[in-house]
């Protein structure tokens, strides 16, 4: 019953590619049997509701219920992926009743968890489920990989989404005309995004492309680490065996992965060659240990057969018999010559060969950092590598890019108007963060009461020490924790390697310093001592037994745990030298055999290195990490975030010791954990932003990726989100600054633009008490204690935001990006609710009283302007501390009046007319408005709550727009 039961429902499932039909009615159909459809549902619910784990069939409707549940487009339901409404079209469709439905929802709930969010042009459909169906030979492979490893339905399923969503926006391989897509794919930190593209590369490939590029990394380390993937879960040991006979030594000369661990067992294999199989090879045009070498068979190689030779190669009739070409190539620059002048020997047929090239890191070295103001009679000046990729993609007609990275900004910094370079333009698609995988909620408590930091997170002050010692018990304590689950039935899998990551300096000479103190101390931790001893076992009832996950085995006391202590102590120290040093000038410096993660069955050490470390380079096994390096650009510092990624059966055992007051400059401190807070905020703001702009409306997208709003933002002043160099195209359009002095100094110089201007302020002239008051502030927090005579006034938001939104400037980008914070506190509760308007009474000698606009009499500030139409300082710095503790910036103040005008969400504007000249007053004491320069400061509230944070936000410029820096709102506020 049970094997018929299994294979009946898998030939009905099968039967149902589309999607959900009538379950009874194909059972009938393909059963070989007369029972009857009553009792054959009865069965089948009689069978899940007594599954036990393992049980096939249970497996088989997971798989297929998930998968149903998470399709992006699904013509068969109108409800959307991931809810409740799209399982109750499915039970619809499938004709179940109310007691299957309940036994089904038991055994497989649904998976809510949000999908990709995708940004695009337009496309034209070509890459249907039917045909991804028809054509997935190295897809399935690769699938059933995934779930040997242990892969989750749900997981394999949005990955199956994820890179459809990829490869249906790539163009149709077989189309008459060529084109060429762009797109980037924004993962987050050690999350995966080499298991997105090698699953887009596998259902390219399947659909017809032929020509299969992986930049993968600056370094042979990178880039052998990448290609070792696609070997093992791609292309696999039948296309790299190439007929070889597997038990031959002698035919088993220079190949591949001999000496490797997982070689043969862990490599995916296809049953034979594929070409055989009915499908087509893959040949690699790089292996393991060689990069693309410019030598007469690798031009061979790129030669494609044709069946049809009076047809191209992109013809259906061609391409899904030709083999597929994939290589994998390090981003330098003797590597890509060698490349690009075997492409040119090619010749024409290169405009056949349907190519996707994958940029892994596409933020590092691809991007054009040349500064635009520096190009030669308006010709693009590029940077090497993106020199190369441009020349590639213009060689490749039919090449489609795609980058991959889990700090976007560079990438979305790149001029939109360079039809040659690499700005995405087809599409922008975020990934989910997956699920096991820690990230930023795991180490950081943003906006809740978590425990987050608590548990993870362990501060380096400067009275704290700086607690070398405490990590490096740690790491003993947490290697002999492993030790201990796995001989308790966690799998070891995860337990293979054991690593801790120093990183506090890019020198190569203060990384050797360093590994000399930490292998120093390691000799003299008496690991073997009752001194050791006593201190793990303080540490593990202090921190790992108090953190621990119930829900995993953890010794009751130290005494249980210290036979694994020894054993811990033995890996760590094995050849005598616990540390790694790993930076260098040249590739040989990386070739190590104790860094190598693939080929070395243990590796339990301490890596000591810098910026080598700190970008797509993969630290298997990390679990306690000590970093204090700083650094002002925030992808860099992103980059650095090792200590994100899965860490299955030992996630409670992950330590980040971390510098809170790390010295940056003579007097500065930062606080990299708060750093790492504010670009994990940049980060969640962008994905957000994407979320907002991705749904589409009547069908149809809202924006292309070229025309998104604001994108990236900065939470800290002193972290900009990338290198300068990287940002030329980056256009400033919002300042976020609560609490802090702002003062424009860009007015303008035409008269009849400064009477507009004092015209527009009319509302407020009209708000101000007849007779001035004295404001005084004496706070220790402002250093001062001020006093001074002043008219006072109040406007509610709505009626001054029109005010601003009307003024004319002499350069309108300086004021914008404040403009439109203000714009954005309108939109929700928590914005400003009114503004206290001060003008200050002028005491200098040169002070003028007059009437503006029939006000009362008011003293008019003399100012020059220092550089063009710009002044200099217009303010007073005495006027400031009113400002501020009326905003909520500053808490202390002795002056009554000054508490009586303090107010929840209350703003402050500082008004100053100023002449540039001797004022020319009328006979009643006005002043003309053409001679008058309406100057103001403002101070935007402090919220109580203490959650609104400073902010900085950049949009793209685009050379193909004019004034594009220029933000026009004088017709957007009524």
């Amino acid at each position: 019953m049970t094997d018929h039961l299994l294979n009946l429902h898998g030939d009905v499932l099968a039967a149902m590619r589309r999607g959900p039909k009538p379950f009874a009615k194909l059972a009938f159909v393909l059963s070989d049997t007369d029972e009857p459809t009553d009792t054959a549902l009865g069965h089948f619910h009689d069978r899940i509701a007594a599954a036990g784990p393992g049980d096939e069939l249970t497996a088989l409707w997971h798989r297929t219920l998930t998968s149903w549940d998470l399709a992006e487009q699904a013509d068969w339901s109108t409800a959307p992926p991931r809810t409740d409404a799209r399982r109750t079209d499915t039970f619809n469709r499938l004709g179940f009743g109310a007691d299957l439905r309940k036994v089904l929802d038991h055994a497989v709930p649904v998976f809510k968890e949000p999908g990709a969010t995708v940004i695009s042009r337009e496309f034209t459909s070509w890459y249907s489920r039917d045909m991804a169906a028809a054509r997935s030979f190295y897809w399935n492979s690769y699938e059933q990989l995934l779930r040997r490893k242990g892969w989750s339905d749900a997981a394999v399923s949005s990955l199956d989404e994820a890179s459809h969503a990829v490869v249906e926006r790539l163009s149709d391989p077989t189309r008459t005309e060529a084109y060429g897509a762009r797109g980037l794919v924004v993962g987050y930190v050690q999350s995966g995004k080499t298991a997105n593209f090698t699953g887009v590369t596998a259902k390219a490939i399947d659909a017809g492309y032929r020509l299969v590029i992986v930049l993968g990394g600056t370094l042979n380390l990178l880039r052998g680490q990448t290609q070792r993937r696609l070997d093992m879960e791609l292309i696999g040991r039948d296309n790299i065996l190439r007929g070889a006979d597997p038990s031959d030594a002698d035919a088993l000369i220079g190949i591949d992965y001999q000496d490797d661990e997982d070689w043969p067992a862990k490599f995916v294999s296809h049953g034979g060659r594929p070409s055989t199989l009915g499908s087509f090879d893959i040949e690699r045009l790089t292996t393991r240990d060689d990069d693309y070498k410019s030598l007469s068979n690798g031009i061979r190689a790129l030669e494609f057969e044709k069946q049809i030779r009076t047809q191209p190669l992109h013809d259906p009739a061609n391409l899904h018999h030709a083999a597929a070409r994939v290589m994998v190539v390090k981003k330098n620059k003797s590597v890509l010559d060698k490349l690009i002048k075997d492409l040119k020997k090619i010749g024409p047929i290169l405009s056949e060969i349907p190519t996707l090239i994958i940029d892994d890191e596409s933020d590092q070295a691809s991007v054009n950092t040349t500064d635009p103001k520096k190009w030669e009679g308006g010709k693009v000046d590029r940077k090497a590598i993106n020199g190369q990729i441009c020349q590639l993609l213009g060689l490749l007609p039919r090449a489609q890019y795609v980058g991959y990275t889990a700090t976007p900004f560079a990438n979305v910094f790149v001029d939109p108007g360079d039809e040659e370079d690499i700005f995405p333009k087809d599409f922008l698609i975020s990934l989910p963060r997956p699920t096991g995988y820690m990230g930023v909620q795991d180490f950081h408590d943003l906006d809740s009461e978590g425990t987050a930091e608590e548990t993870h997170v362990r501060g380096v002050y400067a009275d704290s020490g700086d607690r070398l010692q405490e990590a490096l018990d740690s790491f003993v304590l947490t290697g002999a924790l492993k030790l201990y689950r796995a001989d308790r039935g966690v799998p070891d899998g995860p337990f293979r390697h054991h690593t801790m990551l120093v990183h506090e300096s890019v020198r190569m000479a203060e990384h050797a310093e360093l590994a000399l103190r930490i292998n120093t101390m390691w000799h003299q931790s008496a690991y073997t001592g009752q001194e050791g001893h006593a201190r793990l076992a303080a540490l593990l009832d202090a921190d790992f037994g108090r953190y621990a996950d119930g829900e995993l085995p953890t010794p009751a006391s130290y005494a249980e745990l210290k036979p694994y202590v020894s054993r811990a102590r033995q890996l760590i120290n094995s050849g005598g030298q616990p540390v790694i040093i790993v930076n260098g000038d040249t590739e040989r410096d990386y070739e190590q055999p104790d860094l190598d993660f693939d080929r070395t069955p243990h590796v339990w050490k301490i890596l000591v290195g810098g910026t080598k470390l700190s970008r797509g380079f993969t630290v298997e096994g990390l679990t306690v990490t000590y970093y204090r390096r700083r650094t002002q650009q925030a992808d860099t510092l992103m980059q650095m975030g090792r200590w994100f990624g899965f860490r299955p059966g030992y996630r409670d055992l992950v330590r980040l010791y971390i510098g809170r007051e790390e010295p940056l400059g003579k007097k500065k401190t930062v606080d990299l954990y708060e750093a790492f807070e504010a670009i994990c905020r940049d980060e969640e703001t962008f994905r957000t932003q994407l979320t907002r702009y991705a749904t589409l409306v009547d069908g149809k997208p809202q924006v292309t990726p070229a025309q998104i709003p604001p994108l990236v933002s900065q939470h800290l002043s002193w972290l900009k989100p990338a290198a300068r160099n990287k940002m030329f195209n980056a256009e400033l359009v919002e300042i976020r600054s609560p609490g802090q002095w702002v003062e424009p100094t860009a007015y303008p110089i035409d008269p009849v633009d400064l009477r507009h201007n004092v015209e527009a302020w009319r509302p407020a002239l009209d708000a101000l008490s007849p007779t001035p008051v004295t404001l005084s502030c004496s706070s220790p927090e402002h250093g001062r204690s001020d006093s001074y005579e002043a008219r006072i006034g109040t406007l509610d938001h709505a009626t001054l935001l029109p005010i601003l939104c009307d003024l004319r400037w002499s350069a309108p980008a300086q004021f914008s990006p404040h403009l439109e914070s203000l714009i954005a506190a309108s939109d929700h509760d928590a914005g400003i609710h009114d503004w206290l308007i001060v003008v200050p009474h002028q005491t200098s000698n040169r002070s003028t009283e007059a009437s503006i606009l029939g006000s009362c009499p008011l003293t008019l500030a003399h100012r020059t302007r220092r550089r063009g139409d710009l002044f200099g300082a217009i303010s007073e710095p005495k006027h400031r501390g009113v400002a501020l503790r009326v905003a909520g910036a500053l808490k202390d103040s002795s002056d009554p009046l000054v508490e009586s005008l303090v107010r929840e969400q209350r703003g402050v504007v500082v008004l100053y007319p100023v002449v540039e000249a001797e004022p020319r007053l009328s006979d009643g004491g006005a002043i003309d408005p053409r001679t008058l320069v309406m100057a103001f400061s403002l101070v935007a509230p402090k919220p109580t709550t203490g959650r609104e944070r400073s902010l900085l936000r950049f949009r793209t410029i685009d050379s193909r727009k004019s004034n594009f820096a220029i933000i026009d709102r004088s017709s957007d506020v009524a």
